[in-house]
């Protein structure tokens, strides 16, 4: 019965989120657009910190279409992505927001690039990787050891899903990009008392 009780919370939680997020949208974006300066004002990320190269990797995630804007219909599909997406829909947005040139691969140096840019973001928690004290190359090399099944160099969406639903400690690692939410939820407050 707690746990129930502790879901009809956190998805009161959610809600009450995503209707704040919806007005702050529809009051700022009166167009119905936002664009990758205005994402970055709207969840308080500072562009030349350590969060904005993230931020502009979770903006090209969220736009669907590759116009350069999030419409009022990509930002709803993306807030409930990041609300109440399951495992496998978190892990393809998140293979999404690593491959920067959409090519369908990620390669070594999108991976190094994201794994820094988390490495940054997230430089309170402590991972499995982080308490091994590895390199970033190091966590780059161990990351398409596990994860790159062929060999090729070049991480698949299949092989991304795969190697992080078998790998405890990639999955860790990912949590930032997986659940995007506790981000969204963090700039947000940060944002709100500014």
């Amino acid at each position: 019965m707690g746990q129930s009780q502790q879901t009809e919370n956190t998805e009161e939680i959610d809600i009450k989120a995503l209707q704040d997020m919806y007005k702050k949208f529809v009051m700022e974006c009166p167009s119905g657009l936002l664009f990758l300066h205005e994402f970055k004002r709207f969840f308080g990320v500072d562009p030349t910190g350590e969060a904005s190269e993230y931020a502009e990797n979770m903006f090209r995630a969220f736009d669907k279409n590759g116009d350069n804007t999030i419409d009022f219909l990509e930002f709803v599909a993306a807030l409930n992505l990041v609300f109440r997406g399951d495992l496998e829909h978190k892990l393809r947005w998140s293979f999404k927001v690593y491959d920067k040139d959409g090519n369908g691969y990620v390669d070594k140096d999108e991976l190094r690039s994201i794994i820094d840019s988390i490495y940054r973001v997230k430089k309170g928690p402590k991972t499995d990787i982080n308490e091994m004290q590895l390199t970033l190359d190091e966590v780059v090399d161990r990351i398409l050891e596990a994860v790159d099944a062929d060999g090729d160099g070049q991480i698949t969406v299949d092989e991304f899903i795969k190697g992080a639903q078998q790998e405890p400690w990639l999955l860790n690692l990912l949590k930032l990009d997986m659940n995007p939410a506790t981000w969204v939820m963090e700039q947000r407050r940060k944002s709100a008392h500014f």
